[in-house]
Order: C-alpha cells, then sequence, then structure tokens
C-alpha cells in the first residue's frame, strides 16, 4: 500500500546468482528467464487499486474499511507482516475484501504499515498485544478474524485473548516442525547470517526475508520467470503474472524483535506447536478460542506447508499453493465462497 514497486525480483543480484546457478546445465532455460526479467521489468503496469480509507489507527498500524456503507457482520482480516496486506486486495477482479462486502459483510483490513527504528523491540507477540487486541476492542460486536499466513497465527493468539465470533485461518503456521529438519536448519543459518545487521538496524530487511523464500524453491522461481517469457504480453496470464510478482517484491521490513522471535522461538523451538508461546502474559493455545473456528489449507503450499497447519477439527483442504488459494483461479470455488458460507452459518451475538 505504502510500498514502492521494484520492477525486478527483490534483491536482483541474488536472483541473477540463482539463474546461473540453477541453469548452469541449461543454456536455454537461462536465457528464457532472462528474457522474462527482461520483458517484465520493461512491462506496462496497470493503475493500481486505491487503499481502502483508514477508519482507526494504534501506532503505525491502521484499520482500512473495506465495507464503506455496509452494516454486515464485521470480518476483521489480518495479513501477514511479510509482504503488503495488498494481496487480500490485489484487483478489482481478485479482491477477496470486496468480494466479501458483496456477499453482505462488512470486511475490515489491518495494515500493519511500515515499521521504524522505534519499533526494533516489538516481536510477535507484541503486535498482538500492542495492535490487535486495541484494535479489536474498538468493535462494537466481535468481529469475526481471518487470519492469513503468519497472519493467522497472530489471529489464533489474538482469539485467544479477546471475544470474537469466529476464528478462520488460511494457510497459516502453528506446528512449525511441519517445515522438516532440513528446512528449519536452513532458516537458521539464514537468521544467523542476517541477525548482526537486523541488530545494528533495528530491522530485518524485507530483501532477507526473501531470499529465505526463494531458498525453499528456486527451481520453481527462474522456471516461472523461464514461462512469462512465452506469455503473450496482453493475456490475463501475463497481467496476473506482473501483479503478483510486483506484490511479492514489495514489503517492508520487520522489527528486529518479530524477526528474532520468529526465527530463534516460533520456527527454531516450535513453541506456538509445543504449547509454549506466550502472549499477554501467559502461553496461548487454539483451544482456548471459544468461538467457531475453521481453518483452510492448501496442499501444494511451499511457503507455509499442510504440516505446519493449526490441526483444528474444521479443516478445509485444497490442491493450491499458498498465494493461488487467495487470488488465483480457483480461489472462489476454493476458499472464498466456503469462508462466506462457514461465516454465515455462525451464531449472531448476543
Amino acid at each position: 500500500m505504502d510500498f514502492a514497486s521494484q520492477h525486478g525480483p527483490r534483491p536482483l543480484p541474488l536472483f541473477l546468482a540463482m539463474l546461473r546457478s540453477e541453469a548452469a546445465a541449461n543454456p536455454e532455460l537461462a536465457q528464457a528467464a532472462l528474457e522474462g526479467l527482461r520483458r517484465f521489468q520493461a512491462a506496462k503496469r496497470e493503475r493500481p487499486m486505491r487503499a481502502l480509507p483508514v477508519r482507526r489507527r494504534r501506532g503505525r498500524v491502521r484499520l482500512r474499511d473495506g465495507g464503506v456503507g455496509c452494516e454486515g457482520r464485521p470480518v476483521l482480516f489480518i495479513p501477514s507482516l511479510i509482504n503488503p496486506p495488498s494481496i487480500l486486495d490485489l484487483s478489482r477482479d481478485r479482491s477477496l475484501i470486496r468480494w466479501m462486502r458483496g456477499q453482505g459483510f462488512h470486511p475490515w483490513l489491518i495494515d500493519w504499515g511500515t515499521p521504524g527504528v522505534k519499533d526494533r523491540d516489538i516481536d510477535a507477540a507484541g503486535h498482538v498485544e500492542r495492535f490487535l487486541l486495541p484494535l479489536i476492542a474498538t468493535f462494537p460486536e466481535p468481529p469475526v478474524l481471518v487470519g492469513y499466513c503468519l497472519g493467522g497465527t497472530l489471529a489464533v493468539a489474538a482469539a485467544a485473548r479477546s471475544r470474537v465470533a469466529g476464528l478462520a485461518a488460511i494457510a497459516a503456521p502453528w506446528h512449525f516442525t511441519g517445515y522438516g529438519d532440513e528446512a528449519r536448519a536452513a532458516m537458521a543459518a539464514q537468521w544467523a547470517a542476517i541477525k548482526p545487521t537486523s541488530e545494528a538496524l533495528g530491522l530485518v530487511p524485507m530483501e532477507a526475508l526473501q531470499a529465505g523464500f526463494w531458498r525453499l524453491d528456486p527451481g520453481r522461481t527462474i522456471a516461472k520467470y523461464a514461462a512469462f517469457a512465452d506469455l503473450d504480453p496482453r493475456s490475463e496470464a501475463a497481467r496476473r503474472f506482473i501483479r503478483l510478482e510486483d506484490w511479492a517484491n514489495q514489503g517492508a521490513p520487520l522489527p528486529h524483535a518479530f524477526g528474532r522471535e520468529l526465527f530463534e522461538e516460533l520456527i527454531a523451538q516450535d513453541r506456538p506447536g509445543q504449547g509454549q508461546w506466550r502472549v499477554a502474559g501467559t502461553t496461548v493455545t487454539p483451544a482456548q478460542c471459544d468461538a467457531p473456528s475453521v481453518e483452510f489449507v492448501a496442499t501444494a503450499d511451499r511457503i507455509v506447508p499442510a504440516a505446519t497447519a493449526i490441526g483444528l477439527s474444521d479443516r478445509r483442504a485444497g490442491g493450491t499453493g499458498h498465494v493461488g488459494m487467495v487470488v488465483g483461479g480457483r480461489a472462489e470455488h476454493q476458499l472464498w465462497q466456503p469462508l462466506a458460507d462457514w461465516i454465515t452459518q455462525l451464531p449472531t451475538p448476543k
């Protein structure tokens, strides 16, 4: 929302190094990926969506109104802090927020804003305590919380510490051992490499996080740019690729304390999965939410593997990827409509 687009993978030097490594034995792949990169950088961009109006603030965090004039049930969407919240309001035909308004709900969106040095000591639990819980308390009736990715992890903690009408988690990690020993070791090594810079800056640069995502599946990162070279630039597929890549290459840094807790306590120690994660002075578990709960899991998710899911009794699985489940061609069928149907069936607040 406030982040300038960089027309190219970010950080570009790492992408080029990864391309050389992945395509070392395949010059045709390397040539195609470079051509895709060139076309992506030169492509004409669509006019961005107008940001939803801000109704309330808590420090740098803004509460955006996606249902202006709507009197339907309040549904609070909580995105991850990694990449902008605009993935939930991506384009005129791929906006979960605006589609939900069309179903008669009143959607709201948390915009985490851009952390500065003054935020360096606010960890993941602190984002629940200092931002989410106070904003949830401003609603005249308990809202339904819908958390996506790491926002879903925070939503579980918030639902355990506040009165909500329901909790829906979308591709939300909770059992971090589900990443597997090899991936967790790689993330630990990544954090060891960037921690001194993070400590010095008070922030975890977005580029450091992006590099970690690429390493989860470097071959796919290169292949998708090679495939883009073959797309008709006027096609919807090409426009969709540009929208998503621009989104993926945007993002604010994380506060240092958030990065430290994420890598050292959530990922390395699996404190949520072990029932040891403390928020607002005590441990939090999904069972502490006394409202109806559901989770949506993407079985082809490489960013948040299905094995890391919360484990709620109401679990809906679909064969899509981490981003595709929210904005892909099957998103309305596999996520949007089931989510709306689930919310519709929730009890009316007393």
